[in-house]
């Protein structure tokens, strides 16, 4: 049996998982040697820009169905592994840390400070407090197995060898960064982007940029893949909650059409057309003199009503009294189905999310120890597991870390 006193870890990624989880074994095994390897010069990059600087820590649900429902893949598995850590138990943790949070209206969890630098400082702190070792600037290029212990190799050819190790690598945007994984054993599930905003080029609509719609309904045409929520018009085409639910849930469908669809924008939210159309019926019979571009029907955004008037070609100065059946089943009709052709991706900010990387088939989830490699472990975006935005990609980045940070097999001993 390793005692607690001989354990030696090592984190490979210096980002938002390694760190929770290199400091949670810290809280496990005090007196551990844990070591974080970055290969690049520069920690917790993506904590610094997540949230538009602010950096989402997680979302303030307590409902773990509710949670696990925001996951397009990885949801089954976490919602088991949510009753062990919740968005409750990250609230918890970093004020108890000392970094207190603030829940928004719409269930995103910040720093109160405003600044993802609250959180980076933090983990630097407690690192340093904690003892953890960091050494950026240390690519690793493969693991080998000696006897019961794990070799890392370094690109400049130097060998180290540790009790346990715990993959904290974040996504990767092309499979081959993750094929130093598979040669040992594990099935990889291919990279594509996930959370992306969608590229409408030589539209009329991107002359509306800044313009939102709060209760859009968003589909794929020709697939059941659906996003609701507000709708943001850019100068690029669209983005916002409901068209980034769309990218999240339909990554995988969307790279195979290599972004070239069609949505089909449902502006009013009511999906149902027959409850539309009575709608706006109700508003010629209680409003009949007003014009139509005085009196915006379902508080849409000005600009956006009178450019979709003028998509159809109904004159703002025309009386709702006027329209007729014809006229109103014009009007439903692109209202609950707008069409856009989209060509291409954008990321959301700078932040980027994969769909894809380690499949979860090769992780004892319960542990986050790989089932072909004893004494690795798993934690974050490395794992094929992606949430929507709203805190959740944190929020699976620190309930994996917290259980790897168990390290599984590794038993403490008696001092």
């Amino acid at each position: 049996m390793i005692t607690e006193k001989e354990i030696k870890v090592a984190i490979i990624g210096g980002g938002a998982a390694g760190f929770f989880t290199a400091i949670n074994i810290k809280d496990n095994y005090p007196n551990a040697r844990v070591t974080i390897f970055e290969k690049t010069s520069k920690l917790l990059a993506k904590v610094k820009i997540s949230g538009g600087g602010r950096c989402n820590v997680t979302n303030g649900t307590t409902s773990i169905k509710e949670l696990s429902a925001a996951y397009p893949r990885g949801g089954k598995k976490l919602k088991k592994a949510f009753s062990t850590f919740m968005t409750t138990d990250t609230i918890q943790w970093f004020e108890k840390r000392g970094v207190p949070l603030v829940t928004q209206p719409d269930n995103c969890v910040f720093p109160k400070s405003q600044d993802s630098q609250s959180i980076i400082d933090c983990f630097l702190r407690l690192a340093k407090g904690n003892k953890v070792i960091i050494k950026t600037k240390n690519e690793i290029t493969s693991l080998a197995k000696r006897n019961n212990k794990i070799a890392l190799i370094f690109k400049d050819g130097r060998v180290d060898i540790f009790d346990a190790v715990v993959v904290t690598t974040g996504g990767a945007p092309k499979i081959k960064r993750l094929q130093w994984l598979a040669k040992l054993g594990h099935q990889i599930e291919s990279p594509v982007p996930s959370l992306f905003t969608f590229k409408i080029p030589n539209n009329p609509i991107t002359q509306l940029m800044g313009n939102v719609v709060t209760g859009a309904l968003v589909s794929i045409q020709g697939t059941k893949l659906k996003g609701d929520g507000p709708l943001l018009i850019t100068h690029w085409g669209m983005s916002g909650p409901a068209i980034l639910k769309l990218s999240a849930f339909g990554a995988r469908i969307l790279a195979e059409k290599e972004y070239h669809f069609t949505i089909q924008v449902n502006w009013i939210g009511i999906p149902n057309f027959n409850i539309a159309y009575q709608k706006i019926a109700d508003i010629c019979e209680q409003h009949p003199k007003k014009q139509l571009g005085n009196y915006r029907p379902f508080a849409l955004p000005e600009r956006i009503w009178h450019h979709l008037l003028e998509k159809i070609q109904m004159p703002r100065n025309k009386p709702w009294q006027e329209l007729g059946k014809k006229g109103i089943n014009k009007i439903v009709t692109l209202l609950t189905n707008d069409l856009y052709t989209v060509k291409g991706q954008t990321k959301f900010r700078e932040e980027f999310v994969t769909c894809g990387g380690v499949s979860l088939e090769s992780i004892h989830f319960s542990t986050m120890e790989s089932k072909v490699f004893p004494n690795l472990f798993f934690a974050g975006e490395v794992l094929d597991i992606d949430g929507i935005t709203g805190g959740y990609n944190f929020q699976a980045a620190w309930t994996t870390g917290f259980i790897a940070a168990r390290l599984g097999s590794i038993k403490k001993g008696n001092n």
